[in-house]
């Protein structure tokens, strides 16, 4: 299913004049599963609570960011275990192993109901703004797993993004720096702990709009921050929305 938050905060507006807009996209923000699916996922509450069956913290995150900007977020609530939105059509990792083995059909179905009205809203955004003459950011909230098979993550902030175009590199290394003004303690690493040119919707929206129109950065914040809660979470959510902010208005003065 589909969400359309809209933001009712004037807390950051874009400079005057400027050509750049903002989209909102988060589209691992649940793990709800569809009432019809239930009993195929019986049992299967502890894989639907981890990291495989939603990112714990990015919906609450990218509220904030909604409420900061006063933009709209798009997101999906149902878990990525009935259909994988950030993965393309004929993805090995499109269906998990409680879809995969469903018939072409029931797949389709899934696709038309779960993966496919999300995408839509979020190009049709990015579409209007063009349309409209204006760059566009779009940011894709994420978190990942701390601790992901033996290996344990040292990043607390990954930007991601294509290295082959020249506006979304210069703004992550804006980004980064504003990141690192912020708090300095944060660990801020660029196409990590993912390459930004994986398979993903903004690599998919890269092939849609030009790169002098598009940028896709996909934000990935540790869950660790989130899990713990506590001053650690309430700076992330108050800070990397404002260092987002500021970024936007220095990239925006080189446009």
């Amino acid at each position: 299913m589909v969400h359309v938050l809209i933001a009712r905060f004037w807390n950051y507006q874009m400079p005057p004049k400027s050509r750049v807009a903002i989209v909102l996209s988060c589209e691992h923000a649940g793990n709800r599963i569809p009432p019809a699916m239930t009993g195929q996922f019986r049992g299967a509450q502890r894989v639907l609570e981890s990291h495989r069956g939603w990112d714990p913290g990015a919906l609450p995150l990218a509220q904030q960011f909604s409420k900061v900007l006063s933009v709209p977020l798009t997101f999906s609530s149902v878990s990525r275990l009935v259909v994988e939105p950030n993965r393309s059509i004929g993805h090995p990792q499109l269906f998990s192993e409680f879809t995969r083995n469903k018939s072409r059909e029931e797949k389709q179905r899934l696709v038309e109901r779960y993966w496919k009205p999300h995408r839509e809203a979020v190009t049709d955004l990015i579409a209007a703004r063009i349309q409209q003459r204006q760059i566009v950011i779009h940011l894709s909230v994420h978190t990942f797993t701390q601790h992901f098979g033996s290996e344990v993550r040292k990043t607390d902030i990954g930007l991601l993004y294509d290295p082959q175009r020249r506006l979304e590199q210069h703004f992550c290394a804006i980004w980064r720096e504003t990141l690192k003004e912020t708090d300095p303690d944060w660990v801020v690493r660029r196409n990590d702990p993912y390459k930004g040119s994986s398979d993903g919707f903004t690599t998919h929206l890269r092939k849609q709009f030009e790169a002098t129109q598009y940028l896709g950065i996909e934000l990935e914040v540790c869950q660790k921050f989130f899990l713990k809660g506590g001053l650690p979470w309430k700076q992330v959510l108050m800070r990397i929305p404002q260092s987002f902010c500021e970024a936007v208005r220095r990239h925006s003065e080189n446009l």
